[in-house]
């Protein structure tokens, strides 16, 4: 092997890529994105023949995104109920069969623009049910010190895939139709089928019974509502592509209306974005160890919003190129530091749900941006759009200035096994509930203010694990007594909550111990609801 190969294959960014598991199902995510980017270009450019309208044009990656907007949280509570192995692989088949029945309805010429979005729509759907659960797929196969390089890894996919995907597409749509396109990405998708297959994935041990639908569904809803962190990533992903996604959506009219632009120019275009993006992946390491996640989003965004506008105004391609290599160096500085943040946010019983409701932040800000900005180009023009969106992205850098991602201990979600707790004296069934929990303290009324401020911090853990509601009270008799309930909704979800206890949890019950000044530690009861049958008062 030539030195030079081999320092590369030895390079810290290429590290995940040496573990089989890794590998393989990262060749599968490679495909996955190649069908994804190929039926994108196929169907935008397919859009401007058969309609004029920008409108319609932005509406292509409005269908494509939208799934993910309306079906990634059910899809990530699937993905942490399921087996992930299968479920990964069901995705590929969804988008192999719905790529042949584009290619069909195309090759019998009864292709229309309402017809086209919603076949985009549906391939939409499988990119909804698949991201969620590669998302929570990597930190199960990658040590914690490799998660970023692997994240990094997963751009390189995704963005080797936007090189090599529009390149494909481009010379199928020259050199002969659209049909040839989708019946290509039905191959490359039967492919990522086959290959996930071969994943011989751990089962999740659990001495409980998997979780219902709608209970996870819930509990991940709960996770991101009381997860400050998590939610700053959501709030900062929605609003950079709310402003990044307006030069993708609208990138068929800007290669139209570069100087002897064509689909030729798209393609290119689309190639330059996405060896940036390459580029600035294979950098990350090197660059991580400079710079914090904060000043990535920083200057990622800014040198967005700036080259957007160059590109739009300066209708030459020797300046489009570089310029589009130098956003895909950007975007991937962002999209790569906010991924990151979000699966550092996240323990692994709710990953595949917290990484869902991200990708619905990211894919709600897209569909908006298509919409959005389509319709000020066809209000204005593409370069009035365009450059709405990048001040949209400098407003929203000036207004979130002081949330730092960066600078705070990351919680450490490490599952910790609990304290054993008592065995019910009474017969207790799974579903009996709801269960009620109170526990006693005894706190110096002088440290009142800090203790409550400690229990502010477990209101939001117990919620995050679970439980229904919450509450602390203090005895108006005796000032020094206070009592904290949680409510969890039958035995098993109490079990389970039990279950999600982490290092986190650990730590932040030795510090709410520090304040009780009771003989023993503090008194535990558990209660469990009894229904009462009424009856009507005879007259």
């Amino acid at each position: 092997m030539p030195g030079w190969l081999s320092r590369l294959a030895s390079a810290p960014a290429l590290e995940p890529l040496h573990g089989r598991t890794f590998r393989m199902l990262w060749l599968a995510w490679l495909a996955a994105n190649l069908t994804m980017w190929m039926n994108d270009v196929a169907a935008a450019w397919l859009m401007t023949q058969l309609t004029s309208s920008a409108v319609m044009v932005a509406a292509v990656q409005t269908a494509s995104t939208l799934p993910v907007f309306l079906l990634g949280i059910p899809s990530g509570a699937l993905a942490d109920t399921v087996d992930r192995r299968r479920y990964f692989a069901l995705t590929q088949l969804w988008v192999s069969v719905n790529a042949l029945v584009l290619a069909a309805v195309l090759f019998a010429g009864l292709m229309t623009a309402p017809l086209l979005l919603a076949l985009t729509f549906v391939n939409g759907v499988g990119l909804a049910m698949r991201w969620p659960v590669f998302a929570a797929i990597v930190p199960e196969i990658v040590p914690r010190s490799q998660l970023s390089p692997a994240i990094a890894l997963n751009g390189i996919a995704m963005n080797l895939s936007r090189v090599i995907g529009p390149v494909l597409a481009g010379a199928l749509l020259a050199a002969f139709n659209d049909a040839l396109v989708f019946a290509l990405n039905a191959v490359l998708a039967a492919v990522a089928f086959g290959l996930v297959l071969t994943w011989r994935s751990q089962p999740r041990t659990s001495a409980l019974p998997g979780e219902r639908f709608v209970g996870a569904l819930r509990a991940g809803v709960n996770f991101a509502r009381q997860s400050p962190r998590l939610q700053q990533v959501l709030l900062r992903v929605f609003l950079f592509f709310l402003q990044s996604t307006a030069l993708i959506a609208l990138l068929p009219l800007v290669a139209r209306d570069m100087h002897g632009g064509g689909p030729a120019t798209f393609t290119v275009m689309l190639a330059a974005l996405g060896a940036g993006a390459i580029v600035a992946a294979l950098l990350f390491p090197r660059w991580r160890a400079r710079w914090h996640r904060d000043q990535f989003i920083w200057a990622g965004t800014l040198a967005q919003a700036a080259l957007s506008v160059l590109i739009v105004y300066v209708h030459e391609l020797g300046v489009a190129l570089p310029a589009m290599f130098l956003v895909g160096m950007a975007w991937i500085s962002v999209a790569n530091s906010l991924t990151v943040s979000a699966q550092l946010a996240l323990p692994d019983w709710v990953r595949a749900r917290g990484m869902a409701i991200y990708q619905t932040a990211l894919m709600g800000g897209s569909a908006a941006s298509s919409i959005l900005y389509g319709w000020i180009a066809d209000w204005l023009d593409v370069p009035a759009a365009i450059a709405c969106a990048a001040a949209v992205g400098v407003v929203g850098l000036l207004l979130l200035r002081k949330r730092r991602l960066e600078g705070q201990p990351e919680p450490d979600y490490t599952p910790q096994v609990p304290a054993n707790l008592p065995e019910p004296v009474v017969g207790v069934a799974a579903e009996d509930g709801p269960v009620m929990v109170m526990v006693e303290y005894t706190i110096e009324p002088a440290r009142s203010a800090a203790f409550t401020e400690v229990m502010q911090r477990t209101r939001r853990a117990r919620l995050r694990q679970g439980a229904l509601s919450w509450g602390l009270f203090r005895d108006a008799a005796h000032p020094e007594r206070w009592i904290e309930y949680f409510v969890d909704e039958n035995f098993i979800e109490h079990q389970r909550r039990v279950e999600r206890f982490s290092a986190f949890d650990a730590g932040l019950r030795e510090e709410r111990l520090s304040f009780h000044i009771g003989e023993g530690p503090p008194r535990v009861t558990r209660y469990i609801g009894q229904s009462v049958v009424t009856q009507d008062t005879p007259r």
